[in-house]
């Protein structure tokens, strides 16, 4: 069955400004979902900040198994129930790439539990994105490295936890190098973050590029079932437990079971 997954995006620069509108003239989400479709394993749909619920009501949630997520402008406007619901379904199993700028997204923030915070300067310099981590499936097929004519400056520090795995780093022309491929994992869910995607550079349209993305969510999609109970805590009766238990601890102890007080 082909990964059921959903493009993410506020939809509002290129709505509102002329210069990301003639890059992204059907929006950002769109030519993420282009790309994704290229690939038979991958069934991919789009949802806006403008919809209804952001497009993320809980039934689709359920059926998603992927979810891409571009944001920039409008984090705060994000309903703080879509963020939870978005959380909720990550720990239960939903793979999560995080685009660009949504390193502060209410989303990330709550995910990792840190400011996510970083250096930035906008001046269309030069990136190359380096594959620290050739062999990781996210980075299969790309080679050494991805060069961008142009991009947005992201510099360390990089106020985040310490990921389970660091994939791309990246050099800019001004000097800076910033950890741009990072991944993690919160419960059952996959998380990747990828910085590269400034909405005033065509970065979506660079083939490399789309090539990260498809494997990124290959490489997040969970096929085992959704971990429904990850956010129960509960008890195990004595009688339920995988091996024969005396209930009282004094019996126990009396019965020669070493450890139990």
């Amino acid at each position: 069955m082909a990964i059921r997954t959903v493009v993410w995006n506020e939809f509002l620069h290129e709505r509102q400004e002329e210069a990301v509108r003639a890059i992204y003239p059907d929006g950002i989400h769109a030519t993420i979902a282009a790309a994704l479709g290229t690939d038979a394993g991958i069934s991919v749909s789009t949802a806006t900040m403008d919809e209804p619920e952001h497009g993320l009501p809980q039934s689709r949630l359920d059926e998603t198994d992927v979810l891409l997520w571009w944001g920039h402008r409008a984090h705060g406007s994000v309903s703080d129930e879509v963020a939870q619901r978005v959380q909720r379904r990550v720990a239960e199993g939903m793979g999560l790439i995080v685009l660009h700028s949504s390193h502060f997204s209410k989303v990330f923030k709550l995910l990792m539990g840190t400011p996510c915070s970083l250096r930035w300067r906008e001046a269309g310099e030069r990136e190359r994105v380096w594959a620290i981590n050739p062999s990781h499936p996210i980075a299969r097929g790309i080679g050494p490295n991805i060069t961008l004519p142009n991009g947005e400056m992201y510099g360390e520090p990089f106020l985040v936890p310490e990921p389970l795995e660091t994939v791309f780093i990246s050099w800019f022309q001004g000097g800076e190098v910033f950890r741009s491929g990072l991944t993690y994992q919160r419960g059952a869910g996959r998380i990747f973050y990828f910085s590269p995607g400034h909405e005033t550079y065509p970065i979506y349209h660079d083939a490399a590029i789309q090539t990260v993305l498809r494997n990124a969510v290959h490489w997040a999609y969970n096929p085992a079932p959704a971990w429904k109970d990850v956010h129960d805590a509960p008890n195990v009766p004595v009688e339920q437990s995988p091996e024969p238990l005396v209930a009282q601890g004094a019996s126990l102890h009396a019965h020669g079971e070493a450890g139990f007080r």
